[in-house]
């Protein structure tokens, strides 16, 4: 009986496949003015694919540039692949980051990221949705905030 158990999920687990996504056929597109300031560019590198939930990007800042304020309803993971920049939890201070960072994000915590005054920033931001929603976005965030 284990036998046929252990068959069964070798045979379930063969019938799916790799999916290998080549650099070049990765598209990199401007992030929408509405949810960000300053010039940011995403390149999607896993969309959700039934029955994941998962999503990936590439999310690139130019100096000062910056996401909205914004929760996900599964939290988020961020990798910090280049530069520096910034990150802050609603209420509390601004920190930096940095390329070599991995910042974890809870379910429901407001948030924004981006970029330092001065430097760019690269991140992965790996995150799940929810009913197809992985973010709700809120307010943008003013230049006084990102001052401070």
């Amino acid at each position: 009986m284990a036998e046929n158990q252990a068959n069964s999920l070798i045979t379930s687990i063969s019938s799916k496949s790799i999916k290998l996504i080549k650099p070049e056929s990765q598209q990199t597109i401007a992030a929408p003015a509405e949810h960000f300031t300053g010039s940011v560019h995403l390149k999607l590198l896993v969309t959700e694919d039934d029955p994941s939930c998962l999503s990936c990007a590439s999310v690139s800042f130019d100096p000062s540039a910056r996401s909205a304020w914004h929760t996900h309803p599964r939290g988020q993971l961020l990798i910090v692949t280049a530069g520096i920049g910034r990150i802050q939890e609603w209420g509390k201070p601004i920190l930096k980051i940095q390329t070599g960072d991995v910042i974890w994000t809870p379910p429901g915590v407001k948030h924004w990221h981006g970029a330092a005054p001065t430097t760019g920033m690269t991140h992965t931001a790996i995150q799940e949705s929810v009913d197809g929603k992985c973010i709700e976005w809120m307010e943008k965030v003013s230049d006084e905030e990102y001052r401070k």
